[in-house]
C-alpha cells in the first residue's frame, strides 16, 4: 500500500513496511523534519508551540501519540485538541500564538488511510517551498532531539469546539435569529467521525433542535465510503424523505467538505454548495470570488451578476487561497464542497459553510429545492486516463494546446480549454500516474462528448 509524500504533508495507509506505508518510523521522521523547520524559523531563544488535532479514524490516537512524543522530544510544546476538525485546528493555531499546526486526517480517504496535514503560524497550509524543504530534511534525517531537561510540554485543550462555534455565531453574516425562526428539521450524516460532535453542536447553537444524526458513533469505522458523493449518501437521502426533513447535511471525516440534500432526497450538488454560499455573501458584501478551474462556471456567473470579478486558480486549497489573497476575494473555495471565508479564516470550513448556507436558506420563502432551482443546471463529466511511466505528458499537452490554439486556453494548471460556454480541464494527478479530464456543459451528454473527444486526442498523442 502506498506512502504519498507531497509538499503539503505525508499520507499513507496503516500497516506495512517503513517507507511504503504511513509507518510509525515515517510519522516520526516527517514530524521531526517539520519540527526542525519551525525551530529554525523561530530562532534559538523562542519556545516553539504546535497545535494538533485529529479526526475520528481508528489509527488517530496511535498517530497522535507518535506526533506528540516526537515534537516533545524536539523541545516543542504541544497543544492537543484531540478529536477535532481541520478548520478548528486552523483557527486554533493563531489563537494560541502557535508556530504551526498538524492535522491528523486523511480527509475523504477510507479508514485504512491517515495523514499529517501541516500548517504555518497563520493556520494555513505550508507553502510549496516549505514542503520541499521538509521532504529534503526528512530524507536526510537532518534533525536533532533535545536532552531530557528540555523536553516540550504537552497540554490538552478541549475548549476549541465551543470557541469555533462562538466565532461562527459572532460572524456578521450568520443570521442565527432567521435560522432559529424557521424551525428546520435536519438529518446529518456524520460518517463516524468528529462531525458527529461538531455539526449537531453548531446546529443547536443556531437554534435548530430537531436533528437526526446518522452514523453518529465516532469509531472511525466509516459506514460507507467517506467522500460525500451522491452514490455514498443514499441512506441520508432516504432518511430525509422518510423523516420529512427540510434538508440533509453531509460532511467528510475532518469536516472541511460539505454538501446538502434537498427535501425530496435529491442532491443539492456539491458544486453548488460554494455557489449558494457565494451568492448569499455577494448579496450582502459585493466583491470578488475564486474557485479552482475544475469547478463549475456557475460561480463565475453568480459573481458577474452580483457585480464582482471571478478568477480561476490551480487545483488545491493552497492555490485557491493564494489567488484569493491576490484578488482580495470575499469568498472562494472548491467545487468539492470546500468553502473558504477569508475574513473568518483562510481554510475550507464546513461549519461556517453550514451557518452561511442556512442563513441564505432562512431568507428564502421556499424549500432548499426551490433555492437550488434558482441556479443553472450544469453537468461536469469526470474522467481519467491511466499513464505508463514512460509517457511524456508535457509533450502531449503541448500538442493539444497547438491543436486548440484558436480557443481560449489557461495553462496555469495543466490545460483548460474553453468552447463557447463549455470547458474542459486536463491535468495530471499529484498522487497517481493519470491524466484527469473534467468537462462542463449545460447538457450531460455534451459534457461527456467534450471529455471523450479530448480523451481520444490524448490517446492519439500517446500512440
Amino acid at each position: 500500500m502506498p506512502l504519498i509524500k507531497s509538499i503539503s504533508g505525508i499520507r499513507g495507509t496503516i500497516g506495512g513496511k517503513t517507507g511504503d506505508t504511513l509507518s510509525p518510523v515515517d510519522v516520526v521522521k516527517f514530524t521531526a523534519a517539520y519540527g526542525a523547520i519551525l525551530k529554525k524559523n523561530a530562532g534559538k531563544d523562542k519556545n516553539v508551540k504546535v497545535v494538533i488535532g485529529r479526526d475520528g479514524r481508528i489509527s488517530g490516537a496511535m498517530i497522535s501519540n507518535l506526533v506528540q512524543s516526537t515534537l516533545s522530544a524536539m523541545g516543542i510544546d504541544v497543544v492537543d485538541l484531540d478529536l477535532s476538525t481541520t478548520p478548528t485546528v486552523e483557527i486554533a493555531v493563531p489563537l494560541e500564538g502557535a508556530d504551526g499546526g498538524i492535522i491528523l486526517t486523511a480527509s475523504h480517504n477510507p479508514k485504512e488511510w491517515n495523514a499529517l496535514k501541516l500548517l504555518n503560524e497563520k493556520g494555513e497550509f505550508i507553502s510549496a517551498e516549505t514542503g520541499l524543504e521538509l521532504l529534503r530534511i526528512a530524507e536526510a534525517e537532518d534533525f536533532n532531539f533535545v536532552p531530557v531537561d528540555k523536553l516540550g510540554k504537552i497540554k490538552k485543550d478541549d475548549s476549541y469546539m465551543q470557541k469555533h462555534i462562538d466565532a461562527i455565531l459572532n460572524y456578521p453574516l450568520v443570521n442565527k435569529e432567521a435560522i432559529a425562526a424557521k424551525n428546520f428539521k435536519v438529518v446529518v450524516d456524520a460518517i463516524n467521525s468528529t462531525g458527529a460532535t461538531f455539526v449537531p453542536a453548531l446546529l443547536n447553537a443556531l437554534g435548530i433542535e430537531n436533528i437526526i444524526v446518522l452514523n453518529k458513533e465516532v469509531t472511525g469505522n466509516f459506514a460507507h465510503n467517506p467522500e460525500p458523493l451522491p452514490n455514498h449518501l443514499t441512506e441520508l437521502s432516504s432518511t430525509v424523505v422518510k423523516e420529512k426533513a427540510d434538508l440533509g447535511i453531509a460532511v467528510d471525516p475532518d469536516v472541511d467538505r460539505l454538501c446538502f440534500v434537498c427535501e425530496d432526497g435529491s442532491m443539492f450538488g456539491e458544486e453548488y454548495t460554494l455557489v449558494a454560499v457565494a451568492d448569499y455573501i455577494l448579496s450582502l458584501r459585493p466583491g470578488n470570488t475564486v474557485s479552482n478551474m475544475s469547478s463549475t462556471k456557475a460561480l463565475k456567473e453568480v459573481t458577474l451578476k452580483r457585480g464582482g470579478s471571478y478568477t480561476p486558480s490551480a487545483v488545491g486549497e493552497v492555490n485557491v487561497v493564494k489567488k484569493m489573497k491576490e484578488t482580495d476575494a470575499v469568498i472562494g473555495g472548491e467545487g468539492n464542497g470546500g468553502i473558504i471565508v477569508p475574513d473568518f479564516h483562510y481554510g475550507r470550513d464546513a461549519l461556517i459553510g453550514i451557518a452561511l448556507f442556512l442563513s441564505h436558506l432562512a431568507n428564502q420563502k421556499g424549500s432548499i429545492g426551490s433555492l437550488r432551482r434558482q441556479y443553472p443546471d450544469y453537468f461536469i463529466s469526470k474522467n481519467k486516463i491511466e499513464l505508463d511511466s514512460s509517457i511524456n505528458v508535457a509533450a502531449i499537452f503541448k500538442s493539444i494546446k497547438e491543436k486548440y490554439a484558436k480557443n481560449p486556453i489557461n495553462d496555469e494548471d495543466g490545460l483548460k480549454i474553453e468552447f463557447d460556454n463549455d470547458w474542459v480541464h486536463l491535468r495530471t494527478s499529484n498522487t497517481e500516474p493519470i491524466i484527469r479530464i473534467y468537462s462542463e456543459s449545460d447538457f450531460e451528454s455534451k459534457a461527456n462528448h467534450i471529455a471523450h473527444k479530448l480523451m481520444e486526442d490524448i490517446k492519439e498523442e500517446i500512440k
